[in-house]
């Protein structure tokens, strides 16, 4: 009988050996010694899931506690990447402008223009038969959108101008006299005649359209032709100077100033400029 129980235990041992996947587990009864083989232990190991991901495009590296800076790029880079800055000149003076890019097609703009800008479309203009020569000092802060409906370098604009500018005008005489509304007055009487004109309007929109070629990824250049609606006019003209006749003088003064205010034009202010930009 120990001669079967140390053939079995012999047997047990050779076979765990062979089977070196699993340890034996060995069972001894009265009667016999059985050697089972214990299944392996499957343990598994989960990785452990990454914290973060950074996204290239965006520029940035998100997780579920919050959003941190990834890469060589910085939270400044990532909210100005849709932004540009430019500078422009045209009939509303010499300004600048930002923008901001909703998506390809649209673009925000927030800019202001002015300084003297009658030098910039000849420093004078015609009402009627009366030339004015012209000193403006202008003021226009205005927001507005940029569309590219076909998605390539023709543009629409659309906004809002906040104007506050100032018009000086001095009225020319032709061949000694002042033309105004079909009557003749004589320079010599009248003197000089001189005033300022003031748009009622406190917000005037605008439109243009134009064009805005890419030079390069980060500059291109603009032009943009269009007009604000600068309301009716209020105008104030006065004779000065050595005028001889009073009278004469006054009652041109009068004329000049109701011909001034009667111009519908002038309620349309145009808009011509060119400009360059730079994109982040």
């Amino acid at each position: 009988m120990k001669l079967i129980k140390l053939t079995a235990i012999s047997a047990a041992v050779l076979a765990s050996t062979a089977a070196l996947a699993a340890d034996p587990v060995i069972v001894v009864d009265n009667n016999a010694a059985v050697a089972y083989e214990a299944e392996p232990v499957a343990v598994a190991y989960q990785a452990e899931p990454a914290s973060y991901a950074y996204n290239a495009d965006a520029g940035v590296v998100s997780n579920t506690t919050g959003a941190v800076l990834g890469g060589t790029k910085t939270l400044f880079q990532t909210a100005i990447n849709p932004a540009s800055v430019s500078a422009e000149v045209g009939t509303l003076g010499y300004g600048a402008n930002i923008g901001w890019s909703l998506n390809e097609k649209t673009e925000l703009q927030a800019g202001w223009a002015g300084g003297d800008a009658a030098d910039l479309f000849g420093g004078d203009f015609d009402v009627d038969d009366v030339n004015y020569d012209v000193d403006a000092d202008f003021s226009n802060p205005y927001l507005g959108v940029q569309l590219r409906p076909t998605g390539n370098w023709f543009t629409m604009g659309a906004g809002i101008i906040v104007p506050d500018n100032d018009i000086d005008v001095r009225a020319n005489a032709e061949d000694g006299n002042f033309r105004i509304d079909d009557v003749d007055y004589d320079a010599d009487e009248v003197g000089t005649l001189e005033g300022t004109i003031e748009h009622r309007n406190k917000l005037a929109p605008y439109l243009t359209v134009g064009f805005r070629p890419n030079i390069t990824n980060n500059f291109g250049l603009f032009g943009e032709l269009g007009a604000a609606y600068m309301g009716k006019t209020d105008a104030t003209v006065r004779a000065t100077g050595n005028g001889t006749n009073a009278v004469t003088a006054a009652a041109a003064a009068s004329a000049a100033e109701q011909e001034l205010e009667d111009k519908d034009y002038l309620e349309w202010f145009p808009i011509v400029k060119v400009g360059a930009t730079y994109r982040f």
